[in-house]
């Protein structure tokens, strides 16, 4: 259950009520007193704003039942998630301070008209003179935030400002929020072409599916700069590095299981194509149709590439129907979809990767004791498959060489990578992931996508620690 924290300012009348019956009817309602601050101490009243850890819903719960004492007056409440994100979460600070005349001159006019010149001649310089080299654009439509859905570019915001400060804070990659205020595909491949120029890198987010799969080919063909939709590609990488270390458990072999992928949309199709990459020989890709078949016809691009595949299995079926017999089970859906019974019907050692959030496609609680590997994109279980762990080293490797692209063997060996942070006498049924704030993530990640850049001649700069 996802929890809070939230702070109330209360106002106490001594003469009817003790500080006792307060804590009493926050604990009665769900709530757990945390910190205790006394704002205005008195003998007759006082005011404290008192700190509560809370499921997010029992709030109002705990709210109304302060309301209902006579002697109690709730004066404020904040929830300290809202809180952080007054006046937004990133600033832009100088990288050094400009205190008379001469600095003046040298940061801007007449001195910087020198530097121009120099980028105008030779536009490869903007990379070591502007601030080009160490910056990303976080770009998004608002149409696919979250589980929330289209809600719009100004609520997508603060999504995409955790996201730039995640970048920084783990790779130190200077990341910018950009929310585009259209739907229409030819506009954002548009406005991101004419934007490029100060950015190294384009990260694509919370687009919905299939307009993405366009946008990022066209982005990616179009620009000379690396174009990562982390939705699609994030999920796909940091689920592959997962299931490379669930099969070790296992004592399985990656040509040799049957995978049924259920949900085909961005995240689906990328999974499926990295899965192939891998060395994947049974796929059944499931969408709320039914399986994928081989030679079948689909008006989608993508699920007709997918039909095109010989690796896809051509027996029709429903999710549960072509769950029968399968090794790993892979959901990026919705929630509620199978039982412990229909997991059972897999083969003996299974895999279940169930990502959908906030509830995944089975309960793990449900699934816990019929599975061998058990992984989720919630925190509050072991094994989260979280795109954290994936871009910000993707993309600190890709501006350190300045590759062009981010193409699919870079991918794999992110994935490898992330894998291979779990050395053999950690890895377990428990843990088959590293935290995100494991710091050789980053170090790893970088160093893989700088080597497969290079390998693949899309590298036009070796980093000094590869020469």
């Amino acid at each position: 259950m996802a929890q809070t924290s939230i702070i109330l300012r209360v106002e106490l009348d001594h003469n009817k009520i003790s500080f006792g019956d307060v804590a009493a009817a926050i604990s009665k309602a769900g709530g757990d007193i945390t910190s205790i601050d006394v704002i205005r101490p008195g003998k007759e009243s006082s005011v404290r704003d008192l700190t509560v850890d809370v499921a997010e819903s029992a709030e109002t719960s705990v709210v109304e039942s302060l309301k209902a004492y006579d002697g109690i007056k709730v004066i404020n409440v904040s929830d300290r998630t809202f809180l952080v994100h007054l006046g937004g979460k990133i600033s832009v600070q100088p990288n050094l301070p400009i205190k008379n005349r001469d600095d003046l001159s040298r940061v801007y006019t007449p001195g910087v008209a020198r530097v121009c010149t120099a980028i105008h001649e030779n536009p490869d310089k903007a990379y070591s003179l502007t601030i080009k080299r160490n910056t990303v654009a976080v770009v998004s439509d608002g149409t696919a935030v979250l589980g929330l859905g289209d809600i719009g570019p100004h609520a997508a915001a603060p999504v995409m400002e955790g996201k730039a400060m995640l970048f920084k804070q783990l790779a130190g990659v200077d990341a910018f929020p950009i929310c585009l205020d259209t739907k229409d595909t030819e506009e954002i491949i548009r406005t991101i072409k004419a934007m490029s120029p100060i950015f190294g890198g384009i990260n694509l987010e919370d687009i919905s599916s299939p307009r993405c799969f366009e946008i990022e080919r066209r982005l990616t063909e179009e620009l000379d700069i690396p174009v990562f939709h982390d939705d699609q590609h994030g999920t796909a990488v940091v689920l592959l590095a997962g299931l490379l270390n669930a099969l070790k458990v296992v004592g399985k072999r990656i040509e040799n299981v049957r995978v049924v992928v259920n949900g085909i949309g961005a995240a689906g199709v990328s999974i499926c194509k990295m899965l192939l990459a891998a060395g994947v020989t049974r796929l059944v890709p499931v969408d709320k149709h039914g399986a994928i078949v081989r030679g079948g016809n689909y008006e989608y691009p993508m699920w007709q590439w997918l039909a095109e595949q010989p690796q896809v299995e051509g027996t029709e079926g429903s999710l549960k129907e072509v769950l029968r017999g399968a090794d790993v089970f892979i959901g990026v859906s919705r929630g509620g979809l199978l039982s412990a019974e229909d997991v059972c019907t897999m083969n003996e050692d299974r895999i279940v990767f169930a990502l959908a959030n906030p509830e995944p496609e089975i309960d793990p609680d449900e699934a816990q004791p019929h599975v061998r590997v058990l992984a989720t994109g919630r925190s509050d279980y072991p094994n989260q498959i979280n795109n954290v762990l994936c871009f910000p080293g993707i993309f600190r490797g890709a501006l350190d060489c300045r590759a062009r692209c981010i193409n699919e063997p870079m991918k794999l060996a992110a994935a490898r990578a992330i894998a291979s942070v779990v050395t053999s006498a950690e890895l377990n049924e428990h843990y088959i992931i590293p935290s995100i704030f494991n710091e050789q993530v980053v170090t790893k990640v970088r160093h893989a996508i700088i080597e497969a850049a290079i390998l693949t001649g899309v590298a036009r700069r070796i980093p000094p620690d590869f020469r």
